[in-house]
């Protein structure tokens, strides 16, 4: 194991805890209803807007899936997310409202599909880097990254990380190794002198060999075990939470 110049970080299941909030697409289906309402439509019942918002974001998992098979996968815009996976059956009216308002509505769909809770260790493994010359950054898939920009902001640690590098944002998805690439290059550092670090093998793992890290290192998260099929890429190291990472890292600073 390399000592690192930089540390990346994959946000779920590595800087955060995420647990599904069973309610959401209810909620989510009540706000989006309003707004049909509001612009004279009235030809979808909330329960038909909920039907749909399910139906969505499960072919969205489906697709996810399949992306972590290629080698450069592109990330799904806001807009191609609503028109094309919930609202495709829609009437002209209802779907191009949607298309319309897509980001917020992306943006409240993260908000209100999961709860985040800090992983145990996180601030004081971020403190120990920045102490000992280690540049840390975020690299994730996301619906919406502006959710996550807000949860750092919220915890008072998006002054602790150099640069946040969210897919929804860039235009390209874990395993497209380009996302790390990108946060290099943001940093002005080496692939080969950094550290990746996430919670998933088909998109983490394979992104950082793919990417030529120094080190890929899994963080064990709830998802962890869901693979969808076998990769042939293997971590360097393997942590249970924040905690086990800063040990690793104390090991190369010795």
């Amino acid at each position: 194991m390399i000592r690192p110049v930089a540390l990346l970080l994959d946000f779920g299941g590595v800087i955060v805890e995420t647990t599904r909030r069973p309610s959401w697409a209810a909620e989510l289906a009540a706000e989006v209803h309003g707004l049909l309402r509001r612009a004279g439509f009235d030809g979808l019942t909330a329960e038909e807007v909920e039907s749909d918002i399910q139906a969505g974001a499960r072919a969205d998992k489906y697709w996810k899936d399949s992306t972590s098979r290629r080698f450069a996968p592109e990330e799904m815009t806001h807009r191609e997310f609503w028109a094309d996976y919930v609202a495709g059956d829609w009437p002209e009216q209802a779907r191009t409202l949607v298309t319309a308002e897509a980001t917020p509505l992306c943006r409240r769909m993260g908000e209100l599909r999961s709860g985040r809770k800090l992983r145990p260790g996180m601030e004081e493994l971020l403190d120990a880097c920045w102490a000992h010359g280690v540049t840390p950054a975020i690299v994730s898939n996301a619906l919406c990254g502006a959710v996550h920009r807000d949860f750092m902001t919220t915890a008072g640690l998006d002054r602790q990380v150099a640069v946040q590098v969210y897919s929804d944002e860039v235009g390209v998805r874990k395993p497209n190794p380009e996302m790390i690439w990108i946060a290099c290059r943001a940093l002005g550092a080496d692939p080969a002198q950094v550290w990746y670090v996430g919670d998933n093998y088909d998109r983490d793992v394979v992104c950082g060999a793919r990417a030529g890290v120094g080190a890929t290192v899994l963080m064990v998260s709830g998802s962890t075990d869901k693979i969808p099929y076998r990769v042939r890429q293997s971590p360097q190291a393997t942590v249970e939470d924040p905690r086990g990472l800063l040990t690793l890292l104390e090991e190369t600073w010795t």
